[in-house]
């Protein structure tokens, strides 16, 4: 393979990439706990944009639920944002063929 060619390839992979980075910050996820007492949103740049927790939730004697309700949200919520990242990443190096990358 030639470096030119090589060069186009890195470069045409850059702006994908670059374009699947402002794709990722607009899409949104949203994982609910507690039957909806929780609800988390996260960005698909894994960050969390939102929390929302129902009134019913608030439980002064019970903390440790509040917070065991938070923590599944959160965590699925970045799973669903991982998971939609690595699609999009995967959709990203389709069609591309640069040597010693497949």
């Amino acid at each position: 393979m030639n470096n030119k060619f090589m060069m186009q390839q890195a470069q045409k992979l850059q702006a994908k990439l670059a374009k699947a980075q402002e794709e990722l910050a607009n899409i949104t996820v949203e994982a609910t706990s507690g039957g909806g007492a929780v609800k988390v949103v996260a960005s698909g740049q894994q960050q969390i944009v939102s929390v929302t927790i129902a009134k019913e939730a608030v439980n002064p004697e019970d903390v440790v639920m509040l917070q065991d309700l938070i923590l599944t949200a959160v965590n699925e919520a970045l799973a669903k944002s991982q998971a939609a990242a690595s699609q999009q990443m995967s959709q990203l190096t389709a069609g591309l063929k640069i040597p010693g990358l497949m």
